[in-house]
């Protein structure tokens, strides 16, 4: 924990880790307070596409947080950074959220349903058989695809819901193209990230509730990593992966915690 308390660089994904769904969890707010406090330069990271820095900026004041948006960071921006880099001023096909689309527009890559670039895929509660069958034939015709972000599956209020991986699937399989996904675990979005945050990974940190992207992500970018019990995963699921966080915390109530006891 003396380790943890000395990092400058905290980097934190959002649900499970911050809160549910629309619920602030326990410890948070003393959490968030210590990294003003202390001078940390902090970023919260999340797989999910939908919504920009401003409206999780707003999602997070409705909990009772202050937070500036220069402090969120989205897979959809890691996508449109990737892309623009890969491509500068190309066209994209998209089937995502608002989220998604204004980071692409942010980045000078402008929408085209005829003969873009890119396929790029996220989350979106609009996905459809006409979109699907679009995006396979602009694949077939030679546009490079792209998904946000690895995750076959995420949390909803109404429970356990499809995400990027599983909507990529029927435009993989028609096509026979394996579509390239940018967000965590990928390393690219943490390296992207700690750009961002003027920090080296050396004496950086990610705080997450999940194994197999923000664990696995922070070990291969060379972070300091910790999991908290406070999301998806228990202390007996650790038991199925060949790799372990370096801490593992019941929530990130125990970090404020703990430095008032040093």
């Amino acid at each position: 924990m003396e380790s943890l308390l000395k990092k400058q660089g905290f980097i934190c994904d959002m649900d499970g880790v911050l809160y549910h769904g629309n619920r602030i969890l326990p410890g948070v707010p003393e959490f968030v307070k210590w990294l003003y406090d202390q001078n940390k330069d902090f970023m919260f990271l999340t797989n999910a596409s939908g919504r920009s820095p401003k409206e999780l900026q707003q999602k997070l004041e409705r909990m009772g947080l202050e937070i500036d948006e220069s402090h969120f960071y989205t897979s959809a921006m890691a996508t449109a950074k990737f892309v623009s880099t890969q491509s500068p001023g190309c066209t994209a096909y998209v089937i995502g959220e608002p989220g998604l689309y204004n980071a692409l527009y942010s980045a000078g890559i402008t929408i085209n349903d005829i003969d873009p670039d890119y396929v790029i895929v996220g989350e979106t509660n609009n996905y459809n058989y006409e979109s699907i069958c679009l995006a396979v034939n602009l694949v077939l015709n030679g546009a490079k695809l792209i998904g946000t972000n690895s995750d076959i599956t995420g949390p909803s209020e109404h429970g356990i819901i499809p995400a990027c991986r599983a909507l990529m699937a029927p435009i993989e399989l028609s096509t026979g193209k394996k579509a390239y996904f940018v967000g965590k675990p990928n390393p690219l979005m943490m390296r992207s990230c700690l750009r961002r945050l003027g920090v080296h990974s050396e004496n950086a940190v990610i705080i997450g509730d999940r194994m197999d992207t923000d664990i696995i992500s922070g070990i291969e970018s060379g972070l300091d990593t910790v999991l908290v019990l406070s999301g998806v995963t228990s202390r007996e699921d650790l038991d199925y992966y060949p790799y372990s966080p370096r801490l593992v915390l019941d929530s990130v109530a125990e970090i404020p915690a703990a430095f008032s006891g040093y």
